[in-house]
């Protein structure tokens, strides 16, 4: 109703976005196009740099007009963004709620993953984590959110190592035995499964308007002033024309995750862009053949790293190598009242198509047709890359933003910096997050 009326007021020109002269100092690769026109319920088509990932988001969020005032902002539409929002209203039906996504949902690393749910982190599992995936199927089946979770275990895969179930021996015969730098064979199996990584997005922001958070896609936070209440300027688009708005918010949630770090203060991350393919639909013969007939996915424990999974339609995805963000000149980017100088690190320079990206699909292709001689003539149907972000320790990024200068704030929260775990880790600790910025629980002793 809220969204109903802010749009009503819009259409009657009670409601339009201040303008504001836009900043020259922001970093060109902070610019996204807004001129792409989107609706409710429909499926993006247009072409992307990093290729087209065998889902799609099946959800446009109703187009509102920007409130001048929110209780809590959430900058970054992905897995962990939608969770947070969708569990605020769920938990305060009563304070607002606005979820800022610079392009459209899915367009980062949660639209671009491989959508395997693993257990833990990738370093481990931390104190007072919890289990995050008992937590993530709770919050699948609590958002009513039509996930196709599947959680067989997942094979680690070695090179010539015995193969274990779990801590224990669990035969002599490995059912995966792939050429790749050595015998590829499995050595133990983890806990862990598949989603669809286009319905889990879909269902968090269904889950998170019908609450009654408002979500807008192409609304770019351009700079975050630490007054009191915060101030956010936003770049979007309006009827195809650009405005900027500034909006007041008394608590920020920053989920940008490997994008927009001079936002999130995480220019010490290394954002990269990570690859991956999906072949035609395989008979369950050469399933079987090749070792996938439990359909359960994997990854390996050595390097060269190699994961995959098989789709509902047969088809494989196998995923593996890195590019790193560019480096570029250094930028000023305005955080506050003032400038901090860095160096952008930026992703979307990259195009699967050509250069460096293209030859490292090109080289997970001739790898992938060398595993296994039912592999050798297997039709290619889906290349994509997705955005992700390393830290040290490989720790997940989780804590209230202490911007230079100022002490730590209860008012801002980042969270990022999954390391390949983010599907169901990021949903998980998104509804952490909510619980924390109301003040209900404690973040993490390990962020």
């Amino acid at each position: 109703m809220a969204c109903r009326r802010r749009l009503a007021a819009c259409k009657q020109g009670l409601g339009p976005w201040r303008k504001f002269p836009p900043r020259a100092t922001v970093p060109s690769h902070q610019t996204n196009a807004m001129s792409r026109k989107t609706h409710r319920n429909t499926k993006r088509r247009s072409a992307h740099p990093w290729g087209t990932p065998p889902w799609t988001v099946d959800f446009r969020p109703a187009s509102c007009a920007l409130p001048d005032h929110v209780d809590f902002a959430i900058v970054g539409g992905g897995f962990s963004g939608l969770s947070a929002a969708a569990w605020l209203r769920r938990f305060a039906p009563g304070r607002s709620v606005l979820v800022l996504e610079a392009a459209s949902l899915g367009d980062g690393a949660s639209g671009r993953t491989g959508g395997m749910a693993l257990a833990e982190t990738a370093a481990g599992k931390l104190p007072g984590l919890g289990d995050v995936l008992a937590g993530y199927k709770k919050i699948l089946r609590a958002l009513r959110i039509d996930s196709r979770l599947r959680l067989p275990g997942v094979w680690e895969l070695g090179r010539s190592a015995p193969a274990t179930k779990g801590s224990g021996l669990a035969g002599k015969h490995s059912p995966i035995s792939w050429s790749d730098s050595g015998e590829l064979r499995v050595v133990r199996r983890v806990p862990g499964g598949t989603v669809d990584p286009g319905k889990v997005l879909a269902g968090l922001a269904r889950a998170a308007e019908r609450a009654g958070a408002q979500i807008v896609e192409h609304a770019e936070v351009r700079a975050l002033d630490f007054s009191n209440p915060l101030r956010l300027e936003v770049r979007g688009s309006l009827r195809g024309r650009i405005q900027h708005k500034e909006i007041r918010a008394d608590q920020v949630l920053l989920a940008t995750n490997a994008l927009s770090l001079e936002l999130s203060g995480l220019q010490a991350a290394a954002p990269k862009l990570t690859f991956a393919l999906a072949t035609a639909p395989l008979a369950a013969a050469q399933l079987e053949s090749i070792g996938l007939g439990s359909r359960r996915p994997f990854y390996t424990v050595d390097f060269p790293y190699l994961w995959g999974r098989l789709l509902e339609s047969n088809g494989v995805i196998f995923g593996s190598g890195l590019v790193p963000g560019y480096v570029g000149p250094p930028s000023r980017f305005p955080l506050g009242n003032r400038p901090i100088k860095n160096a952008a690190h930026n992703l979307r320079r990259y195009d699967v198509r050509w250069g460096e990206a293209a030859a490292r699909l090109r080289g997970l292709e001739d790898r992938v047709r060398d595993l296994h001689p039912v592999l050798a003539n297997v039709r290619i149907t889906h290349r994509w890359g997705g955005p992700i972000l390393l830290t040290e320790g490989m720790r997940p990024i989780f804590h209230w933003f202490t911007p230079d200068g100022h002490p730590r704030s209860k008012q801002v929260i980042v969270l990022a910096g999954f390391n390949g775990h983010g599907v169901a880790l990021s949903v998980y600790l998104g509804h952490w997050a909510a619980q924390a910025l109301l003040n209900r629980r404690r973040l993490p002793p390990w962020h």
